[in-house]
């Protein structure tokens, strides 16, 4: 009884009550008002009918607007004032508000470097295409003098960031979704209370909803009290709300400016394999260090200044602040975010883009496969055009629910000759592409529509280095554990098919 008395009075369940009886009572009110008045029955179905006329001519990703379509056409009534409500994607007027101004003030710190692009448009046009895609409309430049360390596993990430941690002087910031309390989290806390008392500046952000259930609801207090500046981003409230939608999904560290880990890798047990929870935890991550942890900090800071006293000179964050001797490093990389507070899809472009230009093969890693029709048709094209395409997907499922409906994408990707692995020692969580020997790109972006749409995200870029052929050998030597996908294991009857379309419509809303 300890344990469910523990379960009912968490902040997850309280707030889901909370934020269930607002929907229920709503429905009930709306129901009960329109019954007692034809007016406001022909009213609400107007809104309906105005709402469905909008979706049809806004421009927006065809999946979600389908989505909403059908729900709206299914409950007229209440359809249209629901769509009004929590259909918007992007961010509260408040948030976009806050961080937009923080972005207008690191324009100039953001700017391409031109010369390094020319570089690159000498080499390779088509990988500059990209670079300058994302320098545009990220805004984040491209560097060299970066040493880039790929890690296959979180667990050899993690032996990694321990030892840097421990030599860092003079600032620590860290962003993730998920901080659970822990042997990994309990090991870096410790570093970061010790480096608080020798005078290192140690700042912390993470995601409300993503610790909902992990950490106790005044956790950013005690960190304070400790001496570590925290942020708990977009904090989770028992109100219906659109904003509860845009979540920092980033996982970054950066100490002292010069070095900085990225990848799928939270703070907690599993992903370094200390705790078992779906079989073997894979999954990947990259240490930089050089010029290009710039970009990473400045990320960090976008969402740090747009909610505490901001740092405004931007100067004092770059990496030779601290690291005087020149840095090494080969081919280019490219760390960058996407938001969902502009109308640019940067993270699913980045993606289309590889698929586009490659010429001999493109290995992905993701946990999960809810994708748009840009994305299926990006896939299909690559493959029908003899390019070799695998998709790396888990063997053993963290969201049941959410694997039954990616099964309903492999019928058309294996038709058109992309091959799908199943991990089978366990669970998948790495997001990483690459592409021909040449380009990379790993990070926090899954290939579903909450993290190409809805969420803050990062990840980062490589041209022409050493650890790009550093993912391949990973990838090729994970396909020999898994089990290769077949048409027919996808058959799943007349009534395995009906909900799996069912669930394939409702897949842009989940």
């Amino acid at each position: 009884m300890t344990g469910i008395g523990k379960i009912l009075k968490s902040r997850l369940v309280l707030v889901g009550v909370a934020i269930l009886l607002q929907i229920l009572w709503w429905v009930l009110f709306m129901g009960r008002l329109t019954s007692y008045s034809v007016f406001l029955n022909a009213l609400f179905r107007v809104v309906s009918l105005g709402i469905l006329l909008y979706l049809i001519r806004k421009d927006e990703n065809s999946s979600y607007k389908i989505a909403w379509i059908i729900l709206v056409m299914g409950v007229p009534l209440f359809g249209g004032i629901l769509y009004l409500l929590i259909g918007n994607k992007k961010p509260g007027k408040r948030l976009a508000v806050r961080m937009a101004a923080v972005k207008a003030e690191m324009g100039g710190a953001m700017a391409q470097n031109q010369w390094i692009l020319k570089e690159i448009q000498a080499q390779d046009p088509s990988a500059a295409g990209n670079i300058r895609y994302i320098g545009e409309f990220g805004p984040y430049p491209v560097w060299k003098n970066t040493e880039v360390t790929y890690y296959p596993l979180g667990e050899e990430m993690f032996a990694a960031m321990l030892e840097d941690l421990r030599k860092a002087e003079h600032y620590i910031f860290l962003e993730y979704f998920i901080i659970q309390e822990g042997l990994m989290w309990d090991w870096i806390l410790e570093i970061l209370e010790q480096k608080v008392k020798e005078g290192v500046d140690v700042r912390l952000i993470y995601d409300d909803v993503g610790c909902v259930s992990l950490l106790p609801f005044h956790y950013a207090e005690q960190m304070e009290k400790k001496g570590i500046r925290c942020l708990a981003f977009n904090r989770f409230i028992p109100v219906v709300s659109l904003v509860m939608n845009n979540r920092d999904h980033r996982k970054i560290m950066v100490i002292d400016g010069h070095t900085a880990y990225n990848g799928g890798i939270n703070l907690a047990d599993e992903y370094i394999n200390k705790k078992v929870r779906f079989g073997h935890w894979k999954d990947t991550g990259v240490r930089l260090h050089g010029d290009a942890v710039f970009n990473f900090t400045l990320m960090f800071l976008e969402i740090w200044n747009s909610f505490r006293v901001p740092d405004l000179d931007y100067d004092v964050f770059r990496p030779h602040r601290w690291h005087k001797e020149p840095f090494e490093g080969d081919g280019y990389v490219v760390p960058y975010a996407d938001t969902p507070l502009d109308n640019e899809e940067l993270g699913e472009d980045v993606y289309i883009n590889i698929l586009s230009q490659a010429k001999e093969y493109v290995y992905i890693a993701t946990p999960y496969l809810l994708i748009s029709d840009e994305m299926e048709n990006a896939l299909c094209l690559a493959a029908k055009r003899g390019v070799d395409v695998r998709i790396l997907m888990p063997g053993i499922p963290d969201k049941p629910t959410v694997f039954f409906m990616a099964k309903s994408y492999y019928p058309p990707l294996l038709k058109a000759g992309v091959q799908i692995y199943e991990y089978t020692p366990g669970f998948v969580h790495a997001k990483s592409y690459v592409c021909d020997d040449r380009i990379a790109t790993v990070g926090t972006i899954n290939m579903d529509f909450r993290s190409l749409y809805l969420h803050f995200e990062c990840g980062t870029f490589l041209y022409g280095c050493r650890a790009v052929l550093d993912v391949k050998r990973d990838m090729e030597e994970c396909f020999p554990r898994c089990h290769q996908v077949s048409p027919g294991d996808c058959r799943q009857g007349l009534i395995g098919n009906m909900l799996t379309s069912i669930l394939r419509v409702l897949a842009p809303l989940m």
